[in-house]
């Protein structure tokens, strides 16, 4: 422990409540370059030995069944009974990442898309015991998930540090199962913070580094040099797929907000509302404005009766700021925002015609209204295997919609007709037959009405679409 504290005296950037004082005047040192053969012979081995036994492998498992073969088995067994050979053999679908204990409970955080659609998980300690584990949180908005262990007793849980303090050319340490090889530690830097156009998760606002990340490591830490999470490694930039030096972490802070919507019973993450859409600052906008440099969100629209309304917030304001964190672009500021929770308020700082104010919003999940009020339809229709649902700030929030009008497509059945003709859960329906679709009990009329030719237009992904189908 003596190597580290010397080492971490070096690398470490703010003081953290809770610590010693002689731990608090070591984060209070400046950074520096190893000074001479000495310092350059000290290991990583006491951060590893500290951080190492609190991550774990995850394996997840899907028992799919041979739809088409369980038919054809089904044809045998009537005519030979049960000596007919089974036809429909059940496949296997599997998937390897990494994962990091947070808690003595056994609450363990990995990847959403390590276990996304896994049905069975087991996690592997670093003791090589292995535990069945029960997802008990997804959220693929912010590619993480939790888990709680099944086994009895205490675990080593890791120090979930304040990503916040990284600076770049820190040093840290990812640790993982990458190719199912075993744990493995790399080292390397910082080398970007506040990434925000990776395109992997919603909430896209990671930590760079060029610490080897591989296939498998996806769910493991990143570390300090302390040995405290301050990532959860995630995905890579590669055009081959294996490390070319350029990985990517959420944020320690992500983990932590994650972490305590778990321990509160949610299922998912629970996020504030703003309520009003907005849009990156480009260099022509920022001129425009009297911004100099060209930072920020701005806002385009105020959705009516919303808590941007309510806080005073109007279109042509720009975000600089949530609670006195900056904000670069509309990524960084959903980020921000979505940290701080669905109790109380938070101050919102903002340019306006050039002169700065601060507005309180309040923090508050967006309303289901209107009511999803789902409809199935049945019959012979295009729309039959479709579940359809008005849109709601939820229904938008939790679909990532970005329109407000028109019923969403909330589920698609396998092999049904909605299916066949290429509906898709997210599409959202605009129009039946040049006639406007304005709720749920709009197209559950206009379908029952019948049709022998149906003209369907949607909105997928913000692309309009209009297709024909027979009736």
């Amino acid at each position: 422990m003596r190597i580290v504290t010397l080492a971490v005296a070096a690398l470490t950037l703010t003081a953290w409540p809770g610590l010693t004082q002689a731990q608090n005047r070591a984060a209070e040192a400046p950074r520096a370059v190893p000074q001479g053969a000495a310092e350059i012979q000290l290991s990583f081995a006491p951060v590893v030995r500290g951080a190492a036994g609190s991550v774990v492998n995850v394996y997840g498992a899907r028992v799919e069944k041979n739809r088409r073969m369980a038919v054809m088995d089904e044809f045998f067994r009537r005519f030979f009974g049960e000596q007919a050979p089974n036809m429909a053999p059940d496949r296997t679908q599997r998937s390897l990442g990494s994962g990091v204990i947070v808690d003595p409970s056994g609450l363990v955080v990995t990847n959403h898309h390590v276990i996304e659609n896994m049905t069975e998980v087991k996690v592997a300690l670093s003791d090589r015991r292995e535990v069945e584990a029960e997802i008990i949180l997804r959220d693929p908005r912010a590619d993480l998930a939790v888990l709680k262990l099944k086994g009895k007793g205490s675990y080593r849980a890791i120090d979930i540090g304040d990503a916040d303090a990284l600076e770049v050319g820190d040093l840290v340490l990812a640790i993982g199962n990458p190719f199912g090889v075993g744990q493995t530690v790399t080292q390397g830097i910082v080398s970007g913070l506040a990434r925000t156009n990776v395109g992997v998760t919603d909430y896209g606002y990671f930590i760079q580094t060029d610490a080897a990340i591989n296939p498998g490591n996806s769910g493991g830490a990143l570390v300090d040099m302390r040995g405290r999470l301050v990532g959860i490694n995630s995905a890579i930039f590669s055009q081959s797929g294996g490390s070319v030096g350029i990985g990517f972490a959420i944020p320690a802070n992500m983990v932590r907000a994650v972490v305590a919507s778990a321990k509160a019973g949610s299922k998912t993450m629970q996020r504030p509302w703003l309520g009003a859409s907005l849009q990156r600052v480009s260099p022509d906008i920022a001129e425009g404005l009297g911004l100099d440099p060209p930072t920020g969100a701005l806002v385009v629209a105020v959705r009516e009766r919303s808590p941007a309304e309510a806080a005073g917030l109007k279109r042509g304001d720009v975000i600089l700021d949530v609670d006195g964190k900056a904000v670069d672009d509309p990524d960084a500021f959903g980020w921000r925002f979505a940290l701080k929770g669905i109790d109380g308020e938070a101050p919102v700082g903002v340019n306006r015609g050039g002169t700065r104010h601060t507005l309180t919003v309040k923090l508050q999940g967006p309303p289901e209204i209107p009511a999803r009020d789902p409809v199935s339809p049945r019959g012979r229709t295009p729309f039959t295997g479709g579940t359809f649902a008005n849109i709601s700030p939820a229904v938008a929030d939790e679909m990532r919609l970005d329109v407000s009008e028109g019923v969403v497509v909330a589920e698609v059945e396998e092999g049904t007709a909605a299916e066949r003709v290429g509906l898709q859960k997210g599409d959202v329906v605009l129009a039946i037959n040049n006639e406007r679709m304005v709720s749920t009990r709009e197209l559950e009329r206009t379908i029952r009405a019948g049709a022998n030719v149906w003209q369907v237009t949607i909105n997928r992904g913000g692309q309009v679409l209009t297709s024909v189908f027979g009736g």
